[in-house]
């Protein structure tokens, strides 16, 4: 049971992490002394670190088979996985007021919303493909405890981001906002997003998340074929 105790305490340290240091009151005393430079780059590392832990406290936790693993389950994770490089690389660099932001920003324009005129919250979508198609290939107890949870902690996320943004921009501001993007052509949405650019970068991702997978986690995704 002692893994079971790691898995445990992985998750709550995870969510303590990704949950006190962000709330406005601690986040603005730990900027206060080092910076919001500095908070950015000691966040991201310290979450990477903890997420990292957590995975292999999942690996190392007792295998309780819910399913079997199948070929098809891969293939279908990897599809997946394609489309969640193209989310994160038509989101990276793009304003989106319906985001953690909660503001309009004078960058943002509605008729040209890009992938935030396919949904408003595109990287928590990607978050959620990822953990949702994880969990295929991963059946068993441990495994699918962790991407559950991060698919219900997404979903959670698009509704807690909607009723803070609507409450910071006001109700009537953010229906005018939300109706403006959807009323714009997809096809004119995206035509300031250098499509081929960001469509080359998304295939260069997944390239590369295919190549480091074996060394970080220890899995080869392409190992069943």
């Amino acid at each position: 049971m002692t893994s079971w105790y790691e898995f445990a305490i992985a998750f709550v340290a995870f969510f303590v992490l990704h949950s006190v240091p962000v709330r406005p009151p601690v986040k603005a005393q730990i900027v206060k002394r080092i910076g919001r430079r500095a908070f950015t780059v000691l966040y991201s590392c310290v979450s990477i670190i903890a997420l990292g832990w957590l995975i292999y406290a999942a690996a190392r936790a007792p295998y309780v088979e819910l399913w079997s693993p199948a070929p098809w389950q891969f293939s279908v994770t990897l599809i997946v996985m394609l489309a969640v490089c193209f989310i994160i690389a038509f989101t990276l660099g793009r304003p989106n007021p319906f985001s953690f932001g909660g503001t309009t920003g004078s960058r943002f324009d509605p008729a040209h919303a890009g992938i935030v005129r396919v949904h408003r919250h595109p990287l928590l979508v990607g978050f959620l493909l990822w953990a949702g198609s994880h969990m295929l290939p991963n059946g068993d107890l441990a495994h699918v405890i962790l991407f559950g949870v991060f698919a219900s902690f997404s979903l959670l996320g698009m509704r807690l981001l909607d009723r803070r943004n609507r409450r910071l921009l006001g109700a009537a501001e953010y229906d005018a906002l939300s109706a403006s993007v959807r009323q714009a052509p997809l096809l004119q949405s995206f035509a300031r997003d250098r499509f081929v650019v960001r469509t080359l970068a998304g295939v260069a991702l997944f390239a590369v998340l295919l190549l480091l997978h074996p060394a970080v986690i220890g899995v080869s995704p392409l190992a069943v074929f």
